[in-house]
């Protein structure tokens, strides 16, 4: 099963952006189809393979950090076409 989920990443310290890129490039390095945009990045893929490696970067990620939050959408389809109509 395909799917798409939107992830937004929002460590809760001053020093945030650090935190926020190298969670993005370790995104980048995955086998998956990314889209990122100024609030959020998207992953496109199949649905075993795209939570499995989300459940262990996001683990990863939120070590480095004492108070993170993460905000994930997970849609079931592979939304990575998507075109606006209006």
């Amino acid at each position: 099963m395909k799917i798409s989920v939107e992830l937004t990443l929002t460590p809760l310290q001053d020093d945030y952006e650090p935190l926020v890129k190298d969670f993005i490039k370790l995104l980048r390095k995955s086998e998956f189809k990314i889209i990122e945009n100024p609030l959020s990045t998207h992953v496109f893929g199949n649905y075993y393979d795209v939570m499995g490696f989300l459940n262990k970067t996001i683990h990863d990620t939120f070590i480095k950090s004492e108070n993170v939050i993460m905000n994930m959408k997970i849609f079931k389809t592979d939304r990575s076409n998507y075109k606006p109509t209006f």
